[in-house]
């Protein structure tokens, strides 16, 4: 009996260890151990913007085009904070703040995975954070400039390419940046649920650097300028936060890349959670099938060798021509790679990229889903 007594009184204060240990475990580290925990099962299914719109609908409460294909909400749902740096009340996809802010805490409280995005504007010229158009511009008022003999004026233009530099410390719009880093702050730390518990996400910030389509792109700033660009802003925004971000360093679909070159820009161990790649079928099947697959090894050798998750953190085929699409071409390249999910973007009426009963895939995508090692909602709440 006093065998008994002992030993149960042992088995009690194990678990109250630990219990307190669990306890002790930051929100940001439980969402990495809870995605470590589900990649082992399979890969979850992600959606942008998945309860706001639809292929043939907008803007009505509870509707999801993935429950109403398969029965089950996303497991991973995607939301993007593009224009509340300069004070808006909606986002790029005029999507008020207000609702993103309801949806992800809904979304949480159902057990789902909170993924964010952001594209700021431009905060040297006020446009887009797409800068392809600025450039274009520039270049064709220098060249005006130099026709009529006043290339001497073309230094009063405001170059495009130096964005990355006006916003770092000693640049002209750093001060600038400091504020918009502050009201995306804000946002992010309101993001709570009924308890006041802060709500853990995954931020996915800067990504598709190595192109040239954004204004932190890779030949508009050094590689150190995006480290310092990288390391300012998490900085300034863990520094305010319940230690609840999951930070996702995402690349876009490159298929030629030496592990020394997709190196040159990655911000380092220490402040990087998530590995992702951003990956669009926009030409040749062959050609995506060839990049996708260099790519997802590269990557998890590089995530084997880090200890990070790895994730499709963007992808899709805009408007599903191809009804045989998700199980012929893409299923088949995911499932080499230890992903925990991946997200088509948005479906937005005449662009749209996920599942859906309204796309050409309908069908085999549902097939798909019925398989054990495709995740969604229901099958990713019992793992915490």
């Amino acid at each position: 009996m006093k065998k008994n007594i002992v030993l149960l009184t042992i088995l009690f204060f194990q678990a109250v260890s630990i219990s307190m240990l669990a306890a002790t475990k930051t929100p940001a580290q439980q969402l990495i151990e809870r995605l470590a925990k589900i990649q082992k099962q399979g890969y979850m299914y992600g959606h942008q913007d998945d309860p706001f719109y639809g292929i043939t609908w907008d803007w009505e409460q509870g509707r999801s085009d993935t429950k109403e294909l398969v029965g089950d909400y996303p497991g991973v749902m995607g939301f993007d904070l593009g224009g509340i740096e300069v004070g808006d009340k909606k986002n790029l996809d005029s999507v008020p703040f207000n609702r993103i802010r309801e949806e992800i805490i809904a979304h949480h409280k159902r057990g789902g995975i909170i993924t964010i995005s952001w594209h700021p504007r431009n905060p040297l010229l006020g446009t887009t954070a797409w800068i392809e158009n600025d450039i274009k511009a520039y270049e064709a008022a220098v060249e005006a400039l130099d026709k009529v003999g006043q290339s001497a004026m073309a230094h009063h233009l405001v170059d495009p390419r130096t964005t990355v530099e006006s916003i770092l410390p000693g640049g002209c719009k750093y001060e600038k940046f400091q504020l918009w880093l502050y009201r995306i702050s804000e946002f992010l730390q309101n993001l709570k649920d009924e308890k006041g518990n802060p709500v853990p996400f995954i931020f996915r910030p800067y990504h598709e650097n190595n192109g040239n389509w954004f204004w932190w792109g890779q030949k508009l700033c050094t590689d150190e300028q995006y480290h310092q660009l990288w390391n300012m802003t998490q900085d300034f925004i863990n520094e305010r936060m319940n230690d609840n971000v999951v930070w996702s360093f995402s690349p876009n679909l490159q298929g030629n890349w030496t592990e020394t070159e997709w190196m040159k820009r990655y911000p380092g161990d220490n402040r990087v959670d998530l590995i992702g790649e951003d990956a669009y079928q926009w030409g040749t099947e062959k050609d995506f099938i060839q990049g996708v697959t260099a790519d997802l090894k590269l990557i998890t050798k590089i995530a084997a060798e880090h200890g990070k998750l790895i994730a499709m953190t963007e992808c899709g085929y805009q408007n599903s021509p191809d009804a045989t699409w998700w199980t012929r071409v893409f299923m088949p390249l995911i499932d080499q790679a230890p992903i925990c999910y991946f997200l088509p973007w948005r479906n937005y009426k005449k662009e749209h990229f996920g599942a859906s009963k309204d796309a050409k895939t309908a069908n085999d995508f549902k097939q798909w889903s019925q398989k054990k090692n495709f995740l969604f909602l229901k099958d990713i709440q019992r793992i915490k």
